[in-house]
C-alpha cells in the first residue's frame, strides 16, 4: 500500500528522473554473462599455477622461478624471501609488520642489532670501527666521501678501472682537487708501480669490482699508508676482506649484501671455462688477472647480431637479465653469492649449445 504524493497508480508509466544541474551523467554497462571481459579468479589463479609450473619444469627451482642474472637488484635466497614473507605479516609474534613498526621502536632496533653484529662476525670487524647503515645507494657516497674527508684545497687520489669508478672521480671533483693517479682501459688494471699517487693525498679511492666491465682487484692495492677507501658493491661479502687495511668500505645493498656461504669461485671459473673453451666463437674482453668473480661480461665478436639471438633463447630457457650494460653492450652474467650453482651450470651449458648451434 501506498500513501503519499510521491505515489503512482498501478500501470502509470514512471517519471523521468530529473538530473542534477552541472552533475556528469556516467553509463555502467554490464558486461555480457557469456563473454566475461575478465576471467574467473579461479582461472586466473589456475592459469598461473600452470605458468609456474612450467617455469619450474624449466630451470628446477621452487615456486616457479627463474635464473636471474641482473646486475642489480639481483637474484635473492629462496629461504630469505620465504622468510620476509612471514615476517611482513607478523614480526617475531610482535603482531606488527616490519613494514609497520618504528624506527625508534625496540623491535627495529634489535634488528639493527643483529644485522651489525653479523657483519662483525663474518668481516672480524675492529672494534674501532662503525658499522652505519645509510641511505641513498652507494652513489651517495660518491659526495658524502669527499664532503666528510676533504676539505676544498685538498687533493684526493682516485684509481679509475671502470664506469662507477670514473663517476666518483666525476663526484668528487665538485668538492676538491681530484688526481687521477691511474687508469684503466675497462679491461685491465694498470700496474701498481705505474699509479702516480699524490704525496699529500688525504685519502686513495677505487672501485674493488666494476659491475659493468667486469674488472676486480685480487686485494687490497698498497697505497703506501695512506686511508684506502673502497667500493665494494658489488662483490662485498663475497670473499675474506682484511678490514684493518681500509678507513673506508662501502657498499649498496642491491647486490650481493646477503647471507654469504655459498663458493663463488667455482661458479665464476664455470662461465670462465665456457668461453674459453667456444674456440673464439665468446669472448671474455677483460685481462684473465682481473677478471670479476662476480660480474662476468661476455661478447659472440664473429657475429654481434647473433646476441639479441642468445639472450632471447636463454629467457625461453628461464635465465634472465643476460644483456650487457648498455654502456658497453654484448652480454653479462652476474653470479653474487645468491645465485645458485645449477643456474650457472645451466647458463655454461646452454653457451655450449648455443655456440654448437652457430659456430661456422
Amino acid at each position: 500500500m501506498c500513501i503519499g504524493s510521491g505515489c503512482r497508480p498501478p500501470g502509470a508509466p514512471r517519471p523521468a528522473r530529473r538530473r542534477s544541474p552541472g552533475r556528469r551523467q556516467f553509463a555502467v554497462t554490464q558486461p555480457a554473462r557469456t563473454s566475461p571481459s575478465v576471467a574467473p579468479c579461479s582461472l586466473q589463479l589456475a592459469v598461473r599455477a600452470v605458468a609456474a609450473e612450467a617455469a619450474s619444469s624449466t630451470t628446477g627451482q621452487p615456486h616457479g622461478r627463474v635464473f636471474n642474472f641482473s646486475a642489480g637488484p639481483a637474484v635473492l635466497p629462496v629461504e630469505v624471501l620465504e622468510q620476509a614473507q612471514a615476517d611482513l605479516l607478523n614480526w617475531r609474534g610482535s603482531g606488527m609488520s616490519v613494514m609497520e613498526m618504528s624506527h625508534r621502536g625496540k623491535e627495529f632496533q634489535s634488528i639493527i642489532d643483529a644485522a651489525e653484529a653479523d657483519l662483525r662476525a663474518l668481516l672480524s670487524i675492529p672494534d674501532n670501527y662503525h658499522v652505519l647503515f645509510m641511505q641513498g645507494g652507494a652513489s651517495t657516497q660518491f659526495s658524502a666521501i669527499p664532503l666528510n674527508l676533504a676539505g676544498e684545497g685538498d687533493t684526493v687520489d682516485y684509481i679509475v678501472t671502470g664506469s662507477w669508478s670514473k663517476k666518483a672521480a666525476s663526484e668528487a671533483k665538485k668538492y676538491c682537487k681530484v688526481n687521477v693517479a691511474a687508469t684503466g682501459d675497462n679491461k685491465s688494471i694498470p700496474a701498481r708501480d705505474s699509479w702516480n699517487l699524490s704525496a699529500d693525498a688525504k685519502y686513495v679511492h677505487y672501485c674493488d669490482n666494476e659491475t659493468i666491465q667486469g674488472v676486480e682487484f685480487k686485494g687490497a692495492p698498497d697505497v703506501g699508508g695512506k686511508v684506502l677507501i673502497a667500493d665494494m658493491s658489488s662483490n662485498f661479502l663475497s670473499k675474506p676482506v682484511d678490514v684493518s687495511k681500509y678507513g673506508i668500505i662501502y657498499a649498496g645493498a642491491q647486490k650481493n649484501i646477503g647471507p654469504a656461504g655459498v663458493t663463488i669461485v667455482i661458479k665464476a671459473k664455470v662461465l670462465y671455462d665456457a668461453i674459453a673453451g667456444s674456440n673464439g666463437f665468446y669472448n671474455s674482453p677483460v685481462d684473465p688477472a682481473v677478471r670479476s668473480l662476480m660480474n662476468v661480461p661476455f661478447t659472440i665478436p664473429s657475429n654481434p647480431d647473433l646476441e639479441k639471438e642468445f639472450i632471447a633463447q636463454a629467457a625461453k630457457q628461464g635465465m634472465i637479465q643476460l644483456k650487457g650494460h648498455r654502456s658497453v653492450g654484448g652480454m653479462r652474467a652476474s653470479i653474487y653469492n645468491s645465485m645458485p650453482l645449477d643456474g650457472v651450470q645451466q647458463l655454461a651449458a646452454f653457451m655450449q649449445k648455443f655456440a654448437a648451434q652457430h659456430a661456422k
